[in-house]
């Protein structure tokens, strides 16, 4: 498991959906950080970049437009889903 609480929020937010099925970044800072968008919009660029790590480690996809892509490459809405096993 992994020790970063916003990994943390993306690994146990694709957990509770079927496979295949994806988030938003946005997801995982509301976990981490409530719903008042004050506060966790300004999470966002932490919630891409735990999603890069966890790409990096082969724990997700990162995709924008259906497309696969590295967030720190990607401008505009992106999805993350488990890794294919």
């Amino acid at each position: 498991m992994a020790d970063d609480p916003m990994e943390r929020a993306i690994l146990a937010l694709l957990a509770e959906r079927r496979e295949g099925a994806s988030i938003c970044p946005s997801d995982a800072a509301r976990r981490v950080a409530g719903d008042d968008p004050e506060v966790w919009r300004p999470r966002m660029d932490e919630a891409r970049a735990a999603a890069a790590r966890l790409l990096e480690r082969g724990a997700v996809v990162v995709t924008q437009g259906g497309a696969p892509v590295h967030p720190s490459e990607a401008r505009g809405p992106i999805r993350i889903r488990r890794a294919e096993r």
